[in-house]
């Protein structure tokens, strides 16, 4: 095997790859002995078919195998040999007429292969970083407002007199039967369904027809089905709905007391509103954590300027140019042309490469790596999130490279965030809730 280096341009690196006819079919050779047990051949006893005749069998197919085995090989040498390491997987160039010659055993071996290497990083010292960390504290009237909203999602209601009306916001304790065409419909009976009237929770049009009905009342409602309705056999249809309610309820004030905490598992007022409060706290933290994130990455960016490899920096384009396909375009986006929204999206693909390299590197050099503890909490939540099996999930990641990468580089990001920031110069700013809530990536 003959590996030469024809070319170099930067980071991209071609060699010209050779293995001479004689060398696959010694590797030829090899493998059909290695086949002769495994094979039963009629007229033959077991190990005893002579390899020419093996040849004329499976000479093509096994050839065939060899020759992507062989490429493997050569590519690896390549890399190995100058001690090069790949930001993409290296593009063998061979020519389509040239492999069949090769496989019958009529020619050498010889293509081209290109790749692109990962640049060298003069990193900055992450100590030399200077960064402000925006806190907020999470003030009264939310704590209050939240309070208030647990207790209206929490309040009791009433029963009305028998010949009081229904009003919005009531609730209704009803049985129904829905009916399409005269006919009943699967999944459109219940009894004692709880329908609290403006909540918008049933088909629209339904909860109207029922304001100012009586406990006892008997009522057939008409609606049609949205077109978008879940159930397609449901969707655009008319349908009545008889209609009997059992009783009408009043919302009783919403309390915020000992008796609503202790409804929701808590000691006292006291132990829910310091839950509230910290919940409030933990978001504002986050927040925190985004902006600082944010600066991070910024200057990062700022301070690290190199070459970065095309390969990688089409392929993040591309992602980023389908997700921008996929979904209306923001109304500052709307007038410009696709030529220049793609230099726009090439410079954010140019950034997010850049600072996928600094970080990588960052990581490196200071021996920050995922462990197995960590991914297995991230599938963890992965298997909650999806509703599987924790071991068919890992299954599945395990079974797919690509995957897996996905699944460690947030959880690898974070931790180099978090080493940045242990040893940067942070300084603390208060501000305000509102600034501090503001999105940190919105001119990204």
């Amino acid at each position: 095997m003959e590996v030469v280096e024809k070319n170099v341009d930067g980071l991209s690196r071609e060699f010209t790859v050779k293995v001479t006819a004689a060398e696959l079919d010694e590797k030829l050779v090899k493998r059909l002995e290695e086949l002769k047990g495994q094979v039963h051949l009629k007229g033959f006893r077991p190990g005893k078919a002579p390899v020419s005749f093996l040849k004329k069998m499976y000479g093509k197919g096994v050839m065939g195998e060899l020759l992507q085995e062989t490429m493997t090989e050569a590519n690896k040498k390549a890399l190995e040999d100058n001690k090069l390491q790949p930001a993409m997987p290296p593009r063998p160039d061979i020519e389509d007429d040239l492999v069949e010659k090769v496989i019958e055993g009529k020619a050498d071996l010889e293509y081209s292969l290109k790749v692109e290497v990962l640049p060298e990083i003069e990193l900055t010292d992450v100590k030399t970083l200077e960064l402000t960390r925006k806190i907020a504290e999470a003030p009264q009237e939310d704590v209050d407002e939240a309070l208030q909203n647990i207790a209206s999602e929490n309040k009791t209601y009433k029963p009305r007199g028998k010949t009081a009306k229904a009003k919005d916001g009531d609730r209704l304790i009803i049985d129904f039967v829905g009916k399409v065409d005269g006919e009943e419909f699967d999944g459109g009976k219940a009894e004692d369904s709880q329908l609290v009237l403006g909540s918008n929770s049933f088909i629209p049009g339904f909860e109207e027809q029922l304001i100012g009905v009586k406990t006892g009342e008997e009522k057939t409602i008409e609606v049609t089905f949205p077109e978008e309705y879940g159930a397609k056999h449901l969707a655009g249809k008319a349908a009545t709905f008889d209609v009997t309610v059992k009783e009408v309820q009043a919302p009783q004030e919403a309390k915020i007391d000992d008796d609503l905490a202790k409804n929701l598992g808590f000691d006292d007022l006291e132990a829910l509103t310091k839950r509230v409060r910290e919940t409030l706290e933990n978001q504002l933290s986050g927040q925190t954590r985004l902006h600082l994130k944010r600066e991070i990455l910024d200057k990062l960016d700022e301070t690290h300027s190199f070459e970065l490899p095309k390969g990688m920096v089409d392929a993040e384009f591309e992602q980023i140019w389908q997700q921008v396909q996929s979904v209306e375009l923001d109304e500052e986006d709307k007038d410009k042309s696709e030529d220049e929204l793609k230099k726009e999206y090439g410079k954010i693909a140019e950034r997010r490469v850049r600072l996928g390299l600094v970080l990588a590197e960052i990581g490196k050099e200071n021996d920050i790596t995922v462990s197995q503890e960590q991914l297995q909490t991230a599938l963890q939540r992965q298997a909650i999130q999806f509703q599987l099996p924790v071991e068919q999930l890992a299954k599945i990641y395990n079974e797919n490279p690509s995957a897996m990468a996905q699944l460690r580089a947030p959880l690898f990001e974070d931790m180099v965030v978090d080493f940045i920031i242990e040893n940067a110069k942070v300084t603390d700013k208060k501000v305000s809730k509102e600034e501090l809530m503001e999105d940190p990536d919105a001119d990204i």
